[in-house]
């Protein structure tokens, strides 16, 4: 990474998620200066504890309040700054409808692009997701692995609002790029899978929420789904050498690790947590059941166009270019449920 860094300036949206408090840890242990965007500083107390559990930030790390859907507070947290590493990105939680994902990621996504290019900013780091690249469907077990020159057809069954929400997103990302407003700025995408890995504080992001639900014993049967996995520590070093490398920009990575199916899932948690997982349930569910459910469930109905397929992506790229690993994704997910068991969450 050539010199030390201790006087760049780092931007991370969303410090207060899953995603963006590792990504600020990792930032941190490498000595940059770390600036994080909130919507409420009121949870800055919070966040700073949560990360002194990993790191000594010191004076390196400060709080600036900042919306999606609002103009304030953007340019001021982008001044100065060297890099941007774009993670803050709307989650469907209960009843939501399509818009409450779909216009704060692409509003979103371009203040903080306008903000970086005003600021001078040399590279923005935007997490898209693996969900802005799939393939036609394929229910195959033998289908081969899908990289970053895919892009979604979003007139597809596959394209649920988290989906169209984050597609949509990068591709008005590249298209501002292209429109010449940028200047110098570079721009690169991180695209992962399903994000497994610790908690850093309390809060169990939608992708841990499975693996709660697991352990507490609320899915009876598993449905015929399954995940490619990636670690959120193997992540986050992902944004920083799509950061830091020079040839980096103008280039969409794919972050995952292996595939599992909630069965796979299932018997890894009883083998390595024992009595802790003895509600975990291996007991499968037809997918007939699962689509009568869908009927009834809103969040069920999102998942009903995977079941059986099997997809996985490969990461040639980022190990080509960035010399970047993942860990195995048994080992990250094993991590995800040692941290609920420990924050009594389960």
């Amino acid at each position: 990474m050539g010199e030390a860094p201790k006087n760049d300036v780092v931007l991370v949206t969303g410090g207060s998620g899953y995603l963006g408090g590792w990504t600020v840890v990792a930032l941190l242990k490498q000595g940059y200066r770390v600036r994080t965007t909130v919507r409420s500083l009121g949870r800055e107390a919070e966040i700073r504890a949560d990360v002194a559990t990993q790191v000594d930030a010191g004076d390196r790390l400060s709080f600036f309040a900042a919306n999606l859907l609002a103009d304030e507070g953007w340019e001021r947290a982008a001044d100065g700054a060297r890099y941007i590493l774009h993670v803050a990105s709307p989650m469907g939680v209960g009843e939501y409808k399509a818009q409450d994902l779909i216009r704060p990621a692409r509003e979103g996504t371009l203040r903080v692009l306008k903000a970086g290019a005003k600021a001078g900013v040399e590279r923005v780091v935007m997490t898209s997701s693996l969900q802005a690249a799939l393939p036609p469907a394929n229910p195959a077990e033998d289908a081969p692995a899908t990289d970053e020159t895919v892009w979604t057809d979003l007139g597809s069954r596959d394209a649920t609002h988290y989906t169209q929400a984050k597609t949509l997103a990068e591709q008005d990302a590249w298209a501002f790029m292209r429109q010449g407003h940028a200047g110098a700025m570079t721009l690169a995408t991180v695209l992962p899978s399903f994000i497994q890995g610790p908690m850093l504080g309390r809060d169990v992001s939608g992708s841990l929420e499975v693996v709660a639900r697991m352990l507490r014993g609320q899915l009876s049967r598993l449905p015929r789904l399954g995940f490619t996995v990636v670690d959120v520590r193997d992540l986050a070093d992902l944004h920083l050498k799509a950061m830091s490398a020079p040839g980096a920009g103008g280039e969409r990575f794919a972050g995952s690790s292996g595939f599992l199916w909630l069965t796979d899932m299932a018997r890894v948690l009883r083998e390595h947590l024992g009595e802790r997982a003895s509600r975990v349930s291996t007991r499968t569910a037809p997918d007939f059941l699962v689509r009568i459910g869908a009927l009834f469930d809103a969040e069920l109905r999102q998942l009903t166009p995977n079941l059986g397929l099997r997809r996985t992506f490969s990461t040639a790229k980022a190990e080509r270019m960035l010399g970047w690993r993942a860990r195995p994704a048994t080992e990250a997910l094993i991590a995800s449920a040692e941290s609920l068991v420990r924050q009594g969450l389960v």
